[in-house]
């Protein structure tokens, strides 16, 4: 293990997801509630840079890179409780669209 640069915001029950072009994006989590910040992480620079955030906060859910390099993130908890919203990152764009 050796240590590299912090993220921007802390948080815990977030998801991370290695990236077609080997960047890592963290989404959501929780600090004093959920969180709907976004993240992305250089490991060739290891730097990390602020994205756009997420449409809905949310903790614990689950992520998946897609073939076709965009990224989606499911369910989770939120302010209200349990999530059944989607939301999809196009990296290309930089850009989050609520799917479900």
């Amino acid at each position: 293990w050796s240590k590299t640069g912090s993220m921007h915001r802390a948080r815990r029950d977030h998801t991370a997801a290695v990236l077609i072009n080997g960047e890592v994006l963290v989404a959501g989590g929780f600090n004093n509630g959920a969180i709907n910040n976004a993240e992305l992480y250089d490991p060739s620079t290891e730097t990390w840079t602020t994205i756009n955030s997420m449409n809905d906060a949310r903790g614990e859910h689950t992520i998946s890179v897609l073939t076709n390099a965009k990224v989606l993130v499911t369910g989770g908890l939120g302010y209200r409780g349990f999530q059944n919203s989607t939301e999809l990152y196009d990296q290309s764009t930089g850009n989050w669209t609520r799917m479900g």
